[in-house]
């Protein structure tokens, strides 16, 4: 098992990566990422990430950093899991610049609505702290959930009437 992935380890990470690649890109990162970088987590599990458009290099890239960094990297967000939120690159959130590649945070409305659905305790208070920070409004948080619910069809492993029931008692709270 590798050791948990710290802020600091993060930020080598980003400024590594900007060093390796050998074209320009976009990294999204999601989860515990932003929870890390917005401190209201002091270590994640792992680092999720989405490239769009992936620099040249950099799957190479990410097998050697996580070797040396001794940490886990997954390709995954939260379209992954839910369907793709409209807006949702201009809702991304700027972190830094390093190299070629532009790190951003994956749409905090998107992520909210990924942890709402699968609901660990964890994912639960991630999106409580989203919303404490500023980062998500709960009734914006419902109409972006209005919007993807026709396309939930697409995605047989969420259940479209049990998924808008954790949304509205979350936006309730």
């Amino acid at each position: 098992m590798r050791p948990l992935v710290t802020g600091e380890k993060i930020e080598r990470l980003m400024f590594a990566l900007g060093q390796s690649v050998r074209g320009p890109g976009t990294i999204f990162f999601t989860g515990g990422v932003t929870a890390l970088l917005h401190g209201w987590r002091d270590t994640t599990i792992d680092i999720d990430l989405k490239a769009l458009p992936e620099p040249s290099g950099l799957y190479e890239a990410l097998a050697q950093l996580k070797e040396r960094e001794s940490v886990n990297i997954e390709l995954a967000s939260p379209d992954d899991f839910i369907p793709e939120l409209p807006g949702w690159r201009e809702r991304s959130l700027f972190i830094a610049r390093h190299g070629q590649i532009d790190f951003y945070h994956y749409d905090p409305y998107a992520q909210a609505l990924a942890k709402i659905e699968r609901g660990h305790t964890r994912d639960l208070a991630d999106a409580e702290s989203m919303i404490a920070v500023g980062l998500v409004d709960r009734a914006k948080l419902l109409e972006l959930f209005a919007e993807i619910e026709p396309s939930l069809i697409r995605y047989p492993a969420v259940e479209a009437r049990v998924f808008r029931r954790k949304v509205e008692r979350f936006v309730a709270l």
